[in-house]
């Protein structure tokens, strides 16, 4: 079945860097396009970043544009995140997704990963 699973998250101070990565098994990767989403508490699911299936197009949310960047690496079957100059405001748990559905910031149908916890604090 698909299996997802992110790492790479932690305390890290305003202005640092972190790396994510997700690990994906089940499906062929090479197939589908993804995305990062992240959630803080008491707020909606947010996109992130997608990226094509082949990781020739990729899409930000406004307010990471600029300071992150999603990547692939198919025949790993892995999806990457690189986050940098983090702010506080970036803190939250970071999922990453194979068809997701999100509607009114909802989590409603898709792949998901278990998430992996990203907090932003000096």
């Amino acid at each position: 079945q698909v299996h997802l699973k992110e790492s790479g998250g932690g305390l890290v101070q305003p202005g640092g860097s972190l790396r994510l990565s997700c690990v994906t098994s089940g499906f062929t990767f090479s197939n589908y396009a993804m995305g990062w989403y992240r959630q803080a508490p008491g707020k909606e699911c947010e996109m992130v970043a997608q990226i094509s299936r082949a990781g020739d197009s990729t899409k930000y949310g406004d307010s990471v544009k600029g300071r992150f960047a999603v990547s692939r690496d198919n025949a790993k079957n892995t999806l990457y995140l690189q986050m940098n100059n983090l702010k506080p405001e970036d803190t939250a748990v970071y999922y990453c997704a194979k068809d997701p559905t999100v509607i009114a910031g909802r989590r409603l149908g898709g792949y998901w990963g278990q998430g992996t916890q990203v907090t932003v604090s000096s």
